[in-house]
C-alpha cells in the first residue's frame, strides 16, 4: 500500500493523533516506542505525557519540586530522543502534568487521540495494568486505549477485533481502520456458550446446530458494513463455542499485532467498569490490547 496514497493519509486522520505516558521504566519505553510506532503508520504526531500528580507538584518543598521537574524533564528528554532514533519522522511534544496520570493522558488525548500505556510503571504509573490508573484510564478515555503487554510475539501478522453485538461498531471500525493502515488483514471473532448440561442429548444437540447457525448470520450481518466500507480489506470471521469468552479471544489473538474489544462506559465517577471479558483479557493476553468505548 502507498504511505502517499489519500486513501492512508485519510485513515490515518480518522485514527486520530497518539498519546503515550512514561516514567522512564523498561515497561513505559516500551510502550513509547510501541506509540512511535503506530504515530508514523497513521502519519500522526505522538505527545509523551510525565505525571507528576497534583499533591506531589502542590505540597513539596521547593528544592524537592525543583529536583523531581528536572528529573520529569530528564525523563521526557530521553524518551523523546529514543522516538526520534526509531521514528525521524514522527512529530513529537512533550509535557510535564501537575495531574495524576489519568487526568494527564485523558486531557492530552482530547476526544479523538489513541493512548498508548505500558502493562507497568513507576511513581504515577505504577501497575498500570492490574492497578487502578491504567484501568481508570481505560474506562472513562473518550478515545481508545492501548495497553502495551510485555511479552509479544507479532509472527502471524493481523488484527484481531472482538465482536458482540452492534454497539461495538466503533470498535470493529477502529480495527478495520488499522488492519488498513497496516496492510495486514482482519479476524473478527465472535464467541458464545451453551450450557452443557441443558436438556436431552438430542435436544441439546439440535440446540447447538441452530444456536451456531445463529451467531454466525449475525456475526456476518454486522460485519457487512465493514466489508463495505473497506473493500480492499481482507476479512475473515469466525464464531467460536468457547466455554470461556476471554479465553476464546485470548487464544485467537495469540501472535495477532493487536486485539480490540469494546468496553462499555463508567457508570459512577470513581469506577472502572470495563467488564469482566474486557478486564480478564487486558490481563491475560500476549499481544496489545486497544479498549474502544462501546457506542
Amino acid at each position: 500500500m502507498d504511505d502517499t496514497a489519500p486513501g492512508r493519509q485519510a485513515l490515518g486522520q480518522a485514527l486520530g493523533p497518539v498519546v503515550t505516558g512514561t516514567d522512564g521504566s523498561d515497561h513505559a519505553t516500551r510502550a513509547v516506542l510501541w506509540a512511535a510506532d503506530e504515530a508514523a503508520v497513521r502519519g500522526r504526531p505522538l505527545t509523551i505525557v510525565h505525571a507528576l500528580g497534583v499533591e506531589q507538584a502542590l505540597y513539596l518543598a521547593y528544592d524537592d519540586a525543583h529536583t523531581i521537574l528536572d528529573r520529569a524533564r530528564t525523563v521526557l528528554d530521553e524518551a523523546t530522543a529514543q522516538v526520534s532514533a526509531r521514528r525521524p519522522d514522527v512529530r513529537v511534544s512533550a509535557t510535564v502534568s501537575y495531574d495524576e496520570t489519568t487526568e494527564s493522558l485523558l486531557e492530552a488525548a482530547g476526544t479523538d487521540g489513541t493512548i498508548v500505556l505500558g502493562s507497568r510503571g513507576l511513581g504515577g504509573f505504577s501497575a498500570l495494568l492490574v492497578g487502578s490508573a491504567g484501568l481508570r484510564t481505560a474506562a472513562h478515555a473518550r478515545g481508545p486505549v492501548i495497553v502495551v503487554r510485555d511479552v509479544t510475539d507479532t509472527s502471524e501478522h493481523r488484527v484481531v477485533a472482538a465482536l458482540r453485538d452492534e454497539r461495538d461498531q466503533d470498535a470493529l471500525r477502529f480495527a478495520a481502520r488499522t488492519a488498513a493502515l497496516r496492510d495486514v488483514p482482519l479476524r473478527v471473532v465472535s464467541v458464545w456458550m451453551f450450557l452443557r448440561n441443558a436438556g436431552s442429548m438430542a435436544t441439546m444437540v439440535d440446540d447447538l446446530s441452530g444456536v451456531a447457525r445463529s451467531e454466525a448470520e449475525a456475526t456476518a450481518h454486522l460485519v457487512v458494513p465493514i466489508r463495505k466500507e473497506f473493500p480492499d480489506l481482507t476479512v475473515t470471521e469466525d464464531t467460536v463455542r468457547a466455554v470461556s469468552v476471554a479465553g476464546a479471544l485470548v487464544e485467537a489473538a495469540e501472535h495477532a499485532d493487536l486485539l480490540v474489544t469494546g468496553a462499555r462506559g463508567p457508570t459512577h465517577p470513581i469506577s472502572s467498569p470495563l467488564g469482566r471479558v474486557t478486564h480478564a483479557v487486558i490481563h491475560r493476553a500476549r499481544c496489545p490490547v486497544a479498549i474502544v468505548p462501546r457506542g
